[in-house]
C-alpha cells in the first residue's frame, strides 16, 4: 500500500509505503489510513471498494480508472509515479526479490523518492549518519526465524 502526500510550492510530495497482505480487509487498510492522513485531510484515491465509507472523516474523492484517470485535481498519477519507478527498479536492476525482504526494497525506493531531488553523495550521508549506533545483525538480515542455526562459520 502507498500514501503520497502531495505538496504545493517547491517542496516535493513524498511517499509512505507498506507490505499488506494479499487480501486485506477494509479494516486494515482504514487503520493505516487514519495512523498516517489527519482528520479533514484532502483524500485521494482509485475507486477500490475498501475506500469506502472515508467520506465522513476526510474529504475523499476518487477517480474510477475504467473510465478516466483524473478529473481535474482528484487522481492518483503521483503514487502511479512511484509504482512504476519501483517496479523499473526491481525489473532493471534486481531482476527478481525475495518476498520477504519486500519491505526492505519498499523502504529503499520510498527514501530515494523522498530525496529525489538530492544528489547521490547527500542521499549516502544521509543514510550514514540514520544508522550511528544501530546494529544490524546476519541474523535479522536474513530474516531467521526462531529456529535458526548457525553453519560452520557461526552465521
Amino acid at each position: 500500500m502507498g500514501l503520497l502526500e502531495r505538496r504545493i510550492g517547491k517542496k516535493n510530495s513524498t511517499v509512505r509505503t507498506m507490505v499488506l497482505p494479499k487480501h486485506a480487509s477494509q479494516l486494515v487498510m482504514h487503520d493505516i489510513i487514519h495512523k498516517h492522513v489527519e482528520p479533514g485531510a484532502h483524500l485521494m484515491t482509485d475507486e477500490h471498494a475498501a475506500y469506502k465509507r472515508l467520506s465522513g472523516e476526510f474529504e475523499h474523492q476518487f477517480v474510477d480508472h475504467a473510465s478516466r484517470y483524473a478529473e481535474g485535481i482528484v487522481h492518483t498519477n503521483g503514487l502511479e509515479n512511484f509504482w512504476s519507478l519501483f517496479k523499473r527498479c526491481i525489473k532493471g536492476t534486481h531482476i527478481s526479490i525475495d518476498p520477504q525482504h519486500l519491505a526492505a526494497y519498499l523502504d529503499s525506493e520510498a527514501f530515494r523518492f523522498n530525496h529525489r531531488k538530492a544528489d547521490n553523495a547527500s542521499r549516502f550521508t544521509m543514510v550514514a549518519n540514520s544508522i550511528k549506533g544501530k546494529r544490524l545483525t546476519y541474523k535479522a538480515l536474513i530474516g531467521a526465524s526462531e529456529g535458526y542455526t548457525q553453519n560452520q562459520f557461526g552465521f
